[in-house]
């Protein structure tokens, strides 16, 4: 079972992002959402085992983002945000 990191914030919905350790859009993306004080749900998925991180990819990112690019944020199981957008994220967040 992958193991998300719950970062304190305010409480805009539910919002999760999948994220690769190593990537810096991923990082701009948290860095935004830190910044913004937004309240959200973190999954690196390049640390997850292989097995767990295949079954994420195909099973939870894909659904939302067909091209498997990181990040992808989901926001109340409703919308996604693909890559790093600041204003879309701003918009959908601020």
């Amino acid at each position: 079972m992958a193991e998300w990191k719950h970062i304190e914030g305010k409480n805009k919905g539910d919002v999760k992002l999948y994220a690769l350790s190593t990537c810096v859009w991923c990082k701009k993306t948290r860095k935004l959402l830190d910044e913004l004080r937004v309240a959200y749900d973190c999954l690196e998925v390049d640390l997850l085992d292989a097995k767990e991180g295949d079954r994420v990819e195909e099973e939870e990112v894909k659904k939302w983002n067909p091209k498997g690019t990181y990040p992808t944020m989901v926001i109340n199981n409703k919308k996604a945000i693909i890559n790093f957008q600041e204003d879309e994220i701003k918009k959908a967040l601020g």
